[in-house]
């Protein structure tokens, strides 16, 4: 029999995001330990913690010179120098992606995250001088979605890759 109203879709279906990863990433990262980190991070530094979307922190106000981004992730905080309304404006939405796929690398791999990452950092300089033009990391939250600018192979890595 047809009621005429149609039928709840499921969570995930067309249309309509899974619940389920910001879920578990969220719980990952406090269970490993990095978003705890980030706070630590945003509480020394003197940021201000405000609550963002699918279980995201946002630490606005930070002020130190390092790193120079306007934005870092650390677990399942996205530390800034503006403000959370600034990251959280429609504007940014690709930012917001960007920085919201490092958070689920923290969430698998945890701790592991930053020497990987920084591994992933020195390879990228030394193929194009660009910390992240070939960082992996970089590269699966979206380079351009993160401001990176894709950069060319430096000339002796092209030439050391065309004599295979």
């Amino acid at each position: 029999m047809t009621t005429g109203v149609p039928a709840p879709r499921p969570p995930g279906g067309p249309g309509r995001p899974s619940r389920r990863w910001p879920l578990a990433r969220a719980l990952l990262t406090a269970l490993n330990g990095t978003t705890a980190a980030g706070l630590a991070v945003a509480v020394l530094t003197g940021a201000r913690i405000r609550r963002g979307p699918d279980g995201l922190l946002v630490a606005e106000g930070y002020r130190r010179r390092l790193p120079p981004a306007t934005c870092f992730t650390v677990g399942s905080v996205i530390i800034t120098r503006r403000t959370a309304e600034w990251l959280l404006h429609a504007d940014r939405a690709d930012l917001l992606a960007h920085e919201s796929r490092h958070v689920g690398q923290y969430a698998v791999l945890g701790p592991l995250f930053w020497p990987a990452y920084w591994v992933a950092c020195g390879y990228s300089w030394v193929a194009t001088g660009s910390y992240g033009s070939r960082n992996v990391f970089e590269r699966h939250a979206g380079l351009g979605k993160g401001g990176y600018p894709e950069v060319a192979l430096r000339p002796w890595i092209r030439r050391m890759l065309r004599g295979r």
